[in-house]
């Protein structure tokens, strides 16, 4: 305690009658005091804390001051002289899908830019030091969202993986930690599949930062979502040693709890059901909560009948030993890639005067499950609802679905004609016939090969932003995507590839697993898959193959699928038709001859659009909302974002798509960015006006941060993609003027 505190005290404990105001004195200054001296740690977890509730409890910045903001500083490493910049966000180099969350602790700012982690003044935005995984002989993706930070005594670690491996770098020097692991690094692919050579399990890394609850560091995974993919199961690690304390295993074993729910052998056949999204802990609880995907692959299940336990659900866990204490599924048998995008937010509300711990869960298909925390039964009615059949061979869709009864959808769910877009007579008319042309049965509609409207597509509802809630009033903030899209399955065939050029092997491997993300044009779509087209001028023929074998962000690896056309594929990616003739090779099927007849969705993870690309349906398509998680209704709903070139004279601003999450602060106000616009806004936490913006420098992908300098003034930081002065990409701060 400082002295100027100590003797305030001490008068006023030296004068009568004020026994009362005293003891009140003590309750608020030593709350100020915990966010002054920096022992409260504003943000010193991914999305704030360890409940990931994306608040801040700081109210120097508020609605009655908040116009003015200017920035404080930008931090933005600059690439080594000589060196050629990375060309934005193609292809997913350089600083453009800039994503992570920033942390802040004693001072420091930790975070990661391109590839590199980095700890940073948080006052003055001063360069501390840099860890550059390349350096350490590590190489792949780096976790994009953020990082972890353990503590013991003096001994300070910020925990984040590199392509495979969970690496322990110390938080004062930024040297890796040879004693973690083996030289510092733990491979989380070993003992991830009995029986099989590590090295040759494919593409498991991690988007999304772990959870620390005592000395364990407990991890979720990233693994692509094509047949063959890598469990996702979750595990916890000695953020000392590095060794592997428990698992749980998501697609569970013989005697393990929800083996029924699958066939027999799906647990040596089956991938995904992985937490790629964050965990949440409650410390108090020895509990971990997780928020799984669906099973690899996303949109057949005729191989997996069954309600698929523990894909698309809320899991508590006893964070000391990994064993289950509930969970909740949130779709059975996934056919729709509605995995759980966000951690599960650990909030408290007080309803009829009553204090109650939950778990709020929002999701893709616009739904927002409000379970307790210590048994996960919904506080809210859940109706199992009766959904439509799968006209595909052999598929056993699960014949109903659970949808809450309040709060409703933060999303549209039923769309009709009267919801399609009408920039042009013609792109009206020739939308309207394809919509007629596709089976629609309502949200829960299921792949076709007659081709399905999907809607909330698998971009829809709410992404990994996640919720950001308010325990004083009980409102949560949701911002949620509008993104319908078509699911048309294929039959996978596996022919042999005879007297075809590398250029048409190329475009043969892209069909099966790249069109779906990056567009038959190569075109990508928005912020979220980037253009491939002239991508040798931005990046080399090593790069390039490099990129595809590791992946990264959204991208998984696809090393298996390339392995020995490399050529190929390269050849199709630049557009560089050599007319090189290669006979009698085998195709490039995901499965094997002989294996179990399997399709594919051909046109999957991309929003639907007119004839002239613009979106299919009418705005807004990217909003934020209010809602009370006491009472399950709504306070507002208002557009997030606007394309000006698109908003119709007199109407209201469009919204716009985008990944990035909402942050509510004690001030009144609600922070949100993150569209195409490059627009940094605050919203009036009760109106859902918007009170102040700006337009940011590069386009930002993440959540907001609100933490305290060290000079006892509040800071608003965020992570930015590239822009003329930052190639890397960079962290821009604002603070009120002096």
């Amino acid at each position: 305690m400082n002295i100027s505190i100590k003797k305030f005290f001490n008068s006023v404990k030296q004068k009568r009658g004020y026994q009362i105001i005293f003891l009140l004195s003590i309750v608020v200054l030593y709350s100020a005091y915990k966010v002054v001296d920096g022992r409260g740690r504003v943000w010193s977890s991914y999305r704030g804390n360890s409940e990931t509730n994306a608040y801040s409890p700081l109210k120097e910045i508020n609605k009655n001051n908040v116009q003015n903001l200017e920035v404080a500083w930008q931090f933005g490493p600059q690439p080594p002289a000589g060196a050629a910049a990375p060309g934005g966000r193609g292809f997913g180099f350089g600083g453009g899908a800039s994503q992570s969350n920033p942390i802040v602790v004693d001072g420091l700012m930790y975070s990661i830019l391109n590839r590199k982690v980095y700890a940073v003044n948080s006052t003055t935005g001063e360069q501390v030091w840099e860890f550059d995984p390349s350096a350490n002989s590590l190489t792949g993706a780096v976790a994009m969202r953020g990082v972890s930070y353990w503590e013991k005594g003096d001994d300070r670690r910020i925990l984040t993986t590199v392509g495979s491996n969970l690496i322990a770098i110390n938080a004062k020097t930024g040297e890796l930690i040879k004693t973690f692991g083996v030289d510092g690094k733990v491979d989380m692919r070993v003992g991830l599949i009995p029986g099989t050579d590590p090295t040759t399990i494919r593409d498991v890394s991690s988007s999304s930062p772990g959870v620390v609850c005592g000395d364990l560091i407990i991890m979720g995974s990233r693994v692509d979502e094509n047949y063959g993919a890598s469990p996702g199961h979750i595990r916890a690690y000695n953020a000392i040693t590095g060794k592997l304390t428990w698992t749980f295993h998501t697609i569970p074993r013989p005697g393990e709890y929800g083996y029924e729910t699958w066939p027999k052998d799906a647990w040596k056949e089956f991938g995904g059901v992985n937490d790629w999204a964050g965990l949440s802990v409650d410390k108090k609880r020895n509990m971990v909560f997780i928020a799984t995907g669906g099973t690899s692959y996303d949109f057949y299940g005729v191989d997996r009948p069954g309600s698929n336990l523990f894909a698309d659900c809320v899991v508590a866990l006893d964070a000391k030993t990994g064993k289950r204490k509930w969970h909740f599924q949130t779709i059975h048998h996934d056919l729709w890639d509605w995995d759980l995008t966000s951690p599960p937010n650990l909030i408290t509300i007080t309803k009829n005067g009553k204090k109650i711990d939950a778990v709020a869960q929002l999701s893709k298909s616009g739904f927002i499950f409000v379970l307790d925390r210590v048994t996960g039964k919904s506080l809210f009615p859940i109706k199992e609802t009766k959904v439509p059949k799968s006209d595909i061979p052999g598929e056993k869709t699960w014949p109903t679905q659970p949808i809450p009864v309040l709060p409703k959808s933060f999303s549209r769910q039923i769309i009709t004609e009267a919801d399609i877009s009408n920039f042009s007579q013609a792109a009206h008319d020739s939308s309207v016939r394809l919509f007629r042309k596709l089976r629609y049965d309502g949200m829960f509609t299921p792949p076709s090969v007659k081709g399905t409207f999907h809607s909330p597509g698998s971009n829809g509802g709410a992404d990994w932003g996640g919720g950001s809630f308010d325990p004083r009033t009980n409102i949560m903030y949701i911002k949620s995507n509008e993104a319908p899209e078509i699911i048309r399955m294929a039959k996978i065939e596996n022919r042999a590839i005879t007297n075809q050029t590398d250029f048409e092997i190329g475009k043969t491997i892209y069909t099966n697993n790249c069109v779906g993300c990056h567009g038959v044009s190569k075109g990508g779509d928005e912020q979220n898959y980037p253009s491939l087209i002239n991508i040798q001028k931005k990046l080399t023929d090593e790069q390039i193959i490099a990129k595809i074998k590791v992946g990264g962000g959204k991208m998984p690896g696809f090393a298996d699928a390339i392995k020995g056309k490399e050529a190929a594929i390269l050849a199709y990616v630049t557009g560089t038709d050599n007319k090189t003739y290669v006979t009698a090779q085998s195709g490039n099927a995901p499965v094997q001859a002989g294996q179990k007849v399997r399709y594919t969705n051909v046109v999957a993870y991309q929003a639907i659009r007119d004839m002239n690309r613009k979106p299919f349906i009418t705005p807004p398509w990217g909003t934020l909302s209010a809602v009370n998680l006491a009472t399950g209704k709504y306070l507002f709903k208002v557009p997030a974002g606007n394309d000006a070139a698109l908003q119709k004279p007199g109407e209201p601003e469009t919204g716009l798509t985008g990944n990035a999450g909402a942050v509510a602060t004690a001030g009144g106000i609600v922070f949100l960015g993150g569209g195409s616009d490059r627009k940094f806004k605050a919203y009036d936490s009760k109106t859902g006006k918007v009170i102040w913006e700006t337009t940011l420098p590069g386009q930002q992908n993440a959540t907001p941060s609100v933490y305290q300098g060290t000079d006892g003034r509040e800071y608003v930081a965020i992570s930015i993609g590239s822009d003329k002065d930052h190639p890397n990409g960079s962290i821009i701060t604002f603070r009120l003027k002096n």
